[in-house]
């Protein structure tokens, strides 16, 4: 199967496992276990959250995580601080890098947006080296992308 044929198909499934429910845990929960059964060769998944100057833990699923990520700081943490999406091949290249799993990788975070304000991240590990690749970063933001057109994120 493609990438694009991929993602579309993930992106179906959210939408339908979505339609009809607003809250912010509930969707970011099922987003975060939907991601985790379907994407191959990773072993963290879930969300951060901003609230002033720092990311919190949000839903996941995978290993116990950093709870708590000053913005700048590691993949996460210049996500927010860029305000773009980060495709990283290898994590311990990267400046900075908060190693929550030393299995990690690689990694991918997608910055949520309401308007102009950044709500958090998406982040997602692969214990791989460069496992993810630009189709991998599209058809991920297009997720981003159906969570936040089904979700009211404005009690995260």
């Amino acid at each position: 199967m493609s990438s694009s044929t991929f993602y579309s198909s993930l992106n179906e499934q959210l939408a339908g496992l979505l339609s009809g429910e607003r809250d912010w845990l509930a969707n970011t929960a099922n987003a975060s276990a939907l991601l985790f059964m379907e994407l191959e060769d990773i072993n963290w998944a879930g969300f951060y959250f901003l609230h002033g100057d720092e990311l919190r833990l949000g839903p996941f699923q995978g290993k116990p995580a950093c709870t708590r990520i000053p913005v700048g700081t590691g993949v996460c943490g210049t996500a927010v601080a860029t305000g773009e999406s980060q495709l990283v091949e290898d994590v311990h290249q990267f400046p900075g890098h908060i190693a929550c799993d030393a299995v990690s990788a690689s990694e991918v975070v997608i910055p949520l947006y309401d308007g102009e304000r950044c709500l958090g991240v998406l982040d997602i590990d692969s214990p791989s080296v460069a496992r993810f690749a630009a189709e991998d970063l599209a058809g991920l933001q297009e997720f981003a992308r159906v969570l936040l057109d089904a979700t009211d994120l404005s009690g995260a």
